[in-house]
């Protein structure tokens, strides 16, 4: 046990705990996807679910990403709170079809009648030497599509927290899990109630405001470690939700260091952080002395370890960015 009385668990097994505490609290809940029964899932989140709750409840499925996100859109309005596993996020393109022209606009087009509780779980990020096609951050391809909320934790504890409140939320949700931080470490309590779009200020600061999601926040706290050694004082802010962001949060820092920088593992154009810099260039315009986005090249991943991670932006690239500017 940890100093606050949470259990000290893997990011992977705070996800199992969270869909292990859902199943068990809710009959409605199901889940189902390539590998996710009786191989455990290919990084080994789901091992024991389904012995637990059996074929009924956890299930696989075939290799169709369509069929399956069909499936669960017609469990959820069928009085059931599935909750999918694409495996590989780059393979939601396969699903588009069911998710945004179906899932994200029954409920405009009940008129609020009907909702549809989907939550669809995915693999992200670069880092492991997946290669173009099982790298990429598909959250560019998503953040025009209302209707529709993108979950992005980066700790056990937030992953446990927002993935109970993405089962229990009412419409769609996709939940990113980055494959880098399935082995994390880190306490995970059990009396927190999370709620979808708040954001958490993760390290305080005066002198400039760095804002990310996911892995990007752990290279942000050891950029912010490095800056302080040069005295320069970072706040640290972890989205955690990606879709609505917490822009308030993100302004309140702004007013106190007039600086950001948004870090996103992603492309730089179309990317989230171009519109988390918009939304709060119009809401602190007065107050912003600098502003700018730390992203990938717009080119595919590339799968040789050194040109991978030069083309990820880790914590010697915001450091450098941040002492660059003047």
């Amino acid at each position: 046990m940890t100093e606050n009385g949470g259990a000290e668990l893997e990011f992977r097994e705070a996800i199992r705990s969270a869909l292990d505490e859902e199943l068990a609290r809710d009959e409605r809940v199901i889940l189902f996807g390539e590998d996710v029964a009786v191989a455990g899932g290919v990084f080994a989140v789901t091992t024991g679910l389904h012995e637990k709750y059996g074929s009924s409840r956890v299930f696989d499925t075939p290799i169709s990403e369509l069929a399956m996100t069909g499936a669960a859109y017609g469990a959820a309005i069928s009085g059931l709170r599935p909750v999918l596993e694409i495996m590989f996020g780059d393979f939601l393109a396969l699903s588009m079809d069911s998710l945004i022209n179906q899932a994200t606009k029954y409920w405009f087009l009940t008129q609020g009648r009907h909702s549809v509780p989907l939550v669809i779980r995915s693999v992200v990020g670069a880092g492991g030497r997946f290669g173009a096609i099982h790298s990429q951050m598909p959250i560019s391809w998503l953040m025009g599509v209302t209707g529709l909320k993108i979950v992005a934790p980066s700790t056990p504890a937030d992953a446990k927290g927002l993935l109970k409140a993405s089962i229990r939320d009412d419409n769609p949700v996709l939940f990113f899990e980055h494959k880098r931080l399935y082995s994390a470490r880190g306490p995970v309590g059990d009396d927190t109630e999370y709620v979808l779009g708040q954001a958490a200020v993760v390290r305080e600061g005066s002198d400039v405001t760095l804002v990310s999601a996911m892995k990007g926040v752990h290279d942000c706290l050891a950029a912010a470690d490095s800056l302080a050694e040069q005295g320069i004082s970072a706040e640290v802010i972890d989205l955690r939700t990606v879709r609505p962001p917490d822009i308030a949060t993100i302004v309140r820092s702004v007013e106190k260091t007039n600086r950001i920088v948004v870090v996103e593992e992603g492309p730089r154009t179309g990317g989230w952080a171009g519109e988390v810099l918009a939304a709060v260039t119009e809401e602190a315009l007065g107050d912003l002395d600098d502003a700018w986005r730390i992203a990938t090249p717009d080119s595919p991943i590339p799968y040789s370890p050194p040109l991978e991670d030069a083309f990820l932006p880790g914590s010697e690239r915001i450091v450098a960015e941040v002492l660059s500017r003047p």
